[in-house]
Formats: structure tokens, C-alpha cells, sequence
């Protein structure tokens, strides 16, 4: 990396804007003056809609970190990258690390070494999309008669901003409770872009990134639903609407413990979404590889031109998928927590979801046991994600990754009733979406608020594996990151960490000290040694 990357070298591939460097007032300096985003807008509303674009391009990219490290990284591919570390950091995405696993490294937690790729990788890629979002952002102005097509963009534009912030947060700092004041990470957006650019910018604190996530999805939510009534919508799920603005507010006041405003975004999450649960029947087989699945919010498009499919393993697929070509079928794929599998009932259609001790599944047909399972794949192995189009041993990775499902918002709901002083209504949520879409046996035995929390949990770490969540659930819950008799198939990478040990935060890159005038050593995260491995029982 460069000088002050966050700030300055995401330009280029944040203007695919790239008309407006066409436009004779287009300012130096990224300064951009009223007037001259009132011309920008006006001139050409697709320039802001390429924009836009740009924006949820960097959710998938084949290697785009490839200049700033130096190196070429199999696993550097945008979002899914972060979605492919926090999973492995955790304990229940499993996977022999056997040096054809590109997450060996977040396995290990050597990722946390300030000069690895992945550290260099996560950082990049969320300040990628802020800064895109900024641009976006920058360019158009906010006022009282701004069009619909103008709200849309504004609002997606805010929306993902909020969205890049709140995963940095949650990566660079503990929970939001008792570390308001803690330092998070460098706060730029289009007021101070800049300032930054100029100075650098240092870290702000907990409170103050979490106050900006807020203010942006609050602002994101008004216009979106103005433009929504307007008859301006999303063109497909790769872009977020309204509901999916309630469903980031949703997660990030579950996160702050601010139980009533959690339920409330949930709820009105569900209301307004066109987004339902996926019945038994639609999950009693591999899915979650199209957004045009009805349970679907958000998230990544993926075409079959894309460069990371073209590639062929460059993809998430390729290290995720089971039933498709890649990565996995020479790393013997990824596994589910063996503990967390011995949890769901035998009536659960989500059993199905990985194989069993016997390395079967009854979600899977005879022919793909016997001639594509069988032949990779051992024990607790994932078969809940479907290859692409349904054909299973091809190497054309262009599945579309979920970034939100409408299942979630359920199980935030459940949770945040029950810790908001309202267990009865939490257990009735949790029992009647359990009974209804996964487990028709199901009732949760749980009756006090944090024994009902628990379960959802349990639930969330079944019903969202896989998903790039897990991470995050860990952080918040202050959870210890304890791998004994989880499967774990190295014994190298069974860890006991304590909740709040300095290991679990990721550090700023060393290139991102060197560049940010306003960073230095000491402005860091702690250092920290990898865990040390222990004895793989309880």
C-alpha cells in the first residue's frame, strides 16, 4: 500500500464514476463544491449510478489486493475474503489445515500479524467500499426536491458505508458495551475525506463510529423508503433496499444491547421485506447459491463472466462448496463443530445439512453420495450450500453469496425480546419459527432471558454456519474461542482462548501505520502471540 490508502488509492476502482472525469468541472484535490454536484448529477445521472456500481463491485473482486501486497493470494476476492477469515477464526467452521486451505492462516490466528496478507486484505476491502460509498456520496447533494433516482443512490450509497463500518468495528474493537470509549478505527467520510487525505486521520472511539453508523442508516432508511414510495426500487438483491436498512439497524442494536430498538428494526424488517423463510421442503436439499431463493435480503451477484469465476478457484465456492469443483475437494472441504452437530434433532431438516458420523446426509440424492460425496469428503463435511445451478461437479463458481436472510431477523427478534425484559415473547418467537421452517418437533425448553439467548445462540450458529456471521456472535456474546473436541482434525489448531484476550482483535496493517500520519505503533492494537495449541478434550 501506498500513501494514505484508505483515503486516496481505492480511486480508481471507486470511479468506475468513471465519466466524471470527463466533466470539465471535475475538482482537484477530491473536493467537490455544491455547485459542482449539482452540475455532476444533473449532467448525467448514470455517472452516479456507475458509481453505484462501484460500490457492491467491491463486495467481489478477483484479487484487487494483488498491488498492495505484492503477491497473489487465492482467497483475496472481496468481501467473502472477511466472510472466509472470521469463519475460520471461529469454532465452527471446520477444516484441515493441510496447505491447500487459503484460511490456514486465520485458523492459526496468524492473520493477526500486522504484515500478513490477510490483515492487509480485510482492511483494504471494507475501506474499499467506504470509500466508494464516499464518492458516491460526495457527489450528490442532499436536499429537500432531490429526485427519486437521487434518494436511491444516496440511501444505497449511506447504507453501505454503514455497512463497511460496522464489520470494522466489530474487528478492531470488543463489544460496544464497556468499550464506548475504546479506540475502533479511522473514521473518513465525504465531510472529511480531505483533512484525512492531507493529515491522516486517527482512531476514533467506539461511540463515535457506532453514532456515525446509525446516522448514516437512519438517513439511508428515510430516503430509501422515499424513494420505495416513489416507485424508484432496487433492480435486484445485489443492491440494498429499505428492509435490508432495518436489518443492519437490527444487527447493530443487538450488538449495543439495546434490546427495544432491536426487535423494532426487526420487526420491521420482516414487515416490509419481500423476503420469506425458506420452508423444510425448499431446505431439505443443497441451496443458498441464487438471491433469487425467497429467503434472500442481500447479497453478492456473481456472473459466470466475472473474473473470479473465469478463474476457475478463485471464488468462494471453490473454498466453501462441497458439491462443486475447487479448493475443497483437495483440503477434504469444510465441517461443522461436532458438538454443534450432536445438538440438532434428528427431526431437523437442517441435520441434513452436513454429512452424519457415516459421512451421509438425507438431503442428498443416492447418485450425489456415491459419486461426488463419497469420493472427497468425510464426516460432518457441509452439503448445505448448492453448487451452481443446481449441477453438482462443476467448476463454473458463479453461486451469488448471502450477505442477509429474513431467518435472521427472526432470531434477532427472539433474542432481543427475550433480554429486553420479555422471555415469554422471545420463546414464542424462536419456538414458532423453529416449528414452522426447520424442526416441526421443536420446542425450546429455555424460560429465562439468558438461558432463551443461549438457544437462539445455538440456533444461529446452526442456521447461519457457513455465512460469515459466526465472527461476530463470538465478539459480542464474549465468547471464548474453545476448539476442544469440536473435530478440529489438526491438533495444531485446537485453541482455548479467553473472551477478551488481545488475540481475538485484528491490528491495522503495518502499511496503514507507515501511510496515516495521524497512526503510529503505539495507536495499534495490542500485539499478540498465535494461542498455543492444547489438549483436545474437556
Amino acid at each position: 500500500m501506498r500513501t494514505k490508502y484508505i483515503f486516496a488509492s481505492c480511486l480508481l476502482s471507486a470511479l468506475a464514476f468513471t465519466g466524471c472525469q470527463e466533466i470539465d468541472t471535475f475538482p482537484e484535490g477530491n473536493t467537490i463544491t455544491s455547485d459542482q454536484k449539482d452540475q455532476i448529477a444533473e449532467l448525467d445521472p448514470t455517472k452516479v449510478e456507475a458509481g453505484i456500481n462501484a460500490i457492491f463491485s467491491q463486495f467481489s473482486q478477483y484479487m484487487a489486493n494483488k498491488g498492495a501486497m505484492g503477491a497473489e493470494r487465492h482467497n483475496d476476492i472481496g468481501y467473502p475474503t472477511i466472510m472466509l477469515a472470521t469463519d475460520a477464526n471461529g469454532y465452527d467452521v471446520i477444516s484441515d489445515n493441510n496447505g491447500y486451505n487459503w484460511t490456514g492462516f486465520s485458523i492459526t490466528f496468524e492473520d493477526r500479524i500486522y504484515t500478513s496478507n490477510e490483515c492487509q486484505m480485510v482492511w483494504n476491502n471494507l475501506y474499499g467500499i467506504i470509500y466508494a460509498s464516499n464518492n458516491v456520496i460526495a457527489f450528490i447533494p442532499e436536499e429537500t426536491d432531490m429526485t427519486s433516482l437521487n434518494k436511491k443512490f444516496l440511501g444505497q450509497a449511506k447504507a453501505a458505508r454503514a455497512f463497511g463500518y460496522f464489520t470494522l468495528a466489530q474487528l478492531y474493537q470488543f463489544n460496544y458495551i464497556g468499550h464506548q470509549s475504546a479506540p475502533c478505527v479511522p473514521l473518513i467520510t465525504d465531510k472529511n475525506s480531505e483533512e484525512a487525505t492531507l493529515n491522516g486521520m486517527p482512531r476514533a472511539t467506539v461511540e463515535e463510529v457506532y453514532k456515525q453508523i446509525l446516522t448514516d442508516l437512519d438517513s439511508a432508511t428515510d430516503l430509501l423508503n422515499a424513494a420505495e414510495a416513489e416507485g424508484e426500487g432496487r433492480a435486484d438483491r445485489r443492491y440494498i433496499n429499505a428492509s435490508v436498512t432495518y436489518g443492519l439497524k437490527a444487527r447493530v442494536y443487538l450488538t449495543m444491547q439495546n434490546w427495544k430498538e432491536a426487535v423494532a428494526a426487526a420487526s420491521k424488517a420482516i414487515e416490509i421485506s419481500d423476503a420469506t423463510p425458506a420452508s423444510i421442503t425448499q431446505v431439505s436439499q443443497p441451496t443458498f447459491w441464487s438471491m433469487d431463493e425467497n429467503d434472500w435480503m442481500w447479497g453478492i451477484k456473481v456472473e459466470e463472466t466475472d473474473r473470479v469465476v473465469t478463474s476457475g478457484i478463485c471464488n468462494w465456492p471453490s473454498h466453501m462448496g462441497s458439491l462443486n469443483y475447487g479448493y475443497a475437494n483437495y483440503s477434504q472441504g469444510m465441517q461443522i463443530n461436532k458438538q454443534l452437530f450432536a445438538s440438532i434433532a434428528d427431526t431437523d431438516v437442517r441435520k441434513g445439512w452436513w454429512l452424519d458420523e457415516n459421512g451421509e446426509s438425507k438431503n442428498l440424492t443416492t447418485a450425489e453420495q456415491k459419486e461426488w460425496v463419497s469420493t472427497y469428503y468425510k464426516p460432518y463435511t457441509q452439503v448445505k450450500f448448492g453448487p451452481y445451478n443446481n449441477v453438482v461437479g462443476q467448476s463454473t463458481n458463479a453461486n451469488d453469496i448471502p450477505l442477509m436472510r429474513i431467518e435472521e431477523m427472526y432470531l434477532i427478534k427472539a433474542e432481543a425480546e427475550a433480554m429486553g425484559g420479555n422471555p415469554s415473547a422471545g420463546k414464542s418467537t424462536l419456538n414458532d419459527f423453529v416449528k414452522t421452517y426447520r424442526d416441526p418437533e421443536y420446542t425450546c425448553s429455555a424460560s429465562s432471558a439468558s438461558d432463551i439467548q443461549e438457544e437462539v445462540y445455538r440456533q444461529r450458529r446452526i442456521e447461519l454456519w457457513g455465512e460469515g456471521l459466526s465472527w461476530y456472535d463470538i465478539m459480542r456474546l464474549n465468547k471464548p474461542v474453545d476448539r476442544r473436541e469440536a473435530g478440529y482434525p489438526n491438533a495444531t489448531s485446537v485453541f482455548n482462548i479467553s473472551a477478551g484476550s488481545d488475540i481475538l482483535l485484528w491490528r491495522i496493517p503495518e502499511k496503514e501505520i507507515q501511510a496515516n500520519k495521524a497512526l503510529s505503533e503505539d495507536s495499534n492494537n495490542p500485539s499478540a502471540p498465535v494461542p498455543t495449541p492444547v489438549a483436545d478434550d474437556k
